[in-house]
Formats: structure tokens, sequence, C-alpha cells
């Protein structure tokens, strides 16, 4: 099995955030230059993430959604049910790539996924991210340790948005966010936007070959 080309790629429902964030970390600092990359596709109960940089005076108003403040790159957003995160694990020095070509991989990913559904999208050089209009529709968020990424990226499908009005979204006062399912005034099926991410991820990321698991992460295998 040729690791630079296989990638284990995990589909693990709904989980709390605080937990796939210690598991992130864990399985990166335990990785060895023969573990394989992994990408883990799930959804998170409602939550705001603060990102390394990320300032408490962007939440307006939490009420009862819990705020954590993670060690990955960026403001503060929100995730919750109806929006796909994919949290890429990738050996990124086994991979010859920078943190900024990491970036673009995952958004053009993003862009090219958007675009199959009829919608077009586009990255902004000093805002990570991925646009519609004037509008966000896919938040991204990295962090780079012993060569090696850990977070991803999340995509607004059919989730409620109006937690977004709790806060600056990216610590953008006003920036508008959107979703799929308003940008294509039609129904979507969830899987199928998935299923069309990772096709565009794995082409970009040069892995050739997949093993899907439904198993959360607990050891290397």
């Amino acid at each position: 099995m040729d690791a630079a080309s296989t990638v284990r790629v995990r589909h693990l429902g709904v989980q709390a955030y605080e937990p796939m964030w210690q598991a992130m970390k864990t399985f990166t600092d335990t990785r060895t230059a023969a573990t394989l990359d992994e990408l883990w596709c799930l959804q998170h109960p409602p939550v705001f993430t603060l990102g390394q940089a990320g300032k408490r005076e962007h939440i307006l108003n939490a009420g009862d959604i819990p705020v954590v403040a993670s060690d990955r790159g960026g403001q503060v957003t929100y995730h919750g049910p109806g929006q796909w995160v994919v949290y890429l694990l990738t050996d990124i020095r086994r991979k010859h790539l920078g943190p900024r070509q990491q970036v673009d991989i995952i958004e053009h990913a993003i862009i090219a996924t958007l675009a199959h559904h009829g919608v077009i999208a586009a990255n902004r050089p000093k805002a990570p991210g991925v646009y519609v209009g004037d509008a966000k529709i896919a938040q991204l968020g990295l962090r780079i340790r012993k060569g090696a990424s850990y977070h991803g990226l999340s995509l607004n499908v059919d989730m409620d948005l109006a937690p977004f009005t709790r806060i600056h979204p990216c610590g953008y006062e006003g920036l508008r966010v959107t979703r799929l399912v308003d940008e294509v005034s039609r129904p979507v099926n969830p899987d199928a936007v998935l299923s069309q991410l990772l096709d565009e991820l794995c082409e970009r990321l040069g892995y050739t070959a997949r093993i899907r698991t439904d198993c959360p992460w607990d050891h290397h295998e």
C-alpha cells in the first residue's frame, strides 16, 4: 500500500466538536512516516469556534450555543447540522505542499464541487474560504504541526444560517453567509454533495486509492 497515494476516509456522522479536535491532535502527534492520510467527514451539533487569532468581541451573542477556543487558523465561525465538515489529516511534507498550497487545493476542490451543482464560486487571496458573490459559503481553518495538517473545511449545504447573525463571521462585520440550497433554489442531496467534494479533494491531493470506514479514529490502523 502506497502511503502517498492512499487515503482513509472516515464517515463519522454527527460528532461533538471538542472530542474530534482532541482526536485530530492525538492523531497528528502520533502519526509516523508510514501513517496514511485521513479525511474525516462529519457534522457538528451547534457550536461557535474561535481560531488562534479569534477575538471574543466578534461573538455578539452566543446565547445557548457553546463557544470553543480552538488551535486552528482563522477567526470565529459557526458549525451546525446541515453543514459538511471535512477534516484533512494530511502529511503535507510527504505531499511536498506548503500551507498556502494546501489551502488553494481545498478552496478549488470546493469551487469545483459547487460548479458541479451550477453555482459559480470563487476564493479570495486575503480571506480564506469560498464565496458566491459577496456571500461566504465555505469556511477554512488549518493547523500545521510536525509537517502535517489537521482541521479543514466546512461547506454550508442546507443548514440554519441564523446563528451566523450572532457573530462577525470570520471576523468581518456584516459578512453575508449563504448555503447551497439557496444558491440552486432546489433541494440537494447532501450525500451527493459530499461524494463530489471528496472526489475533487482526492484528485487534487493525488489520492488514487481510498479506504472507507464508518468507525471513529482510536488508533493507527
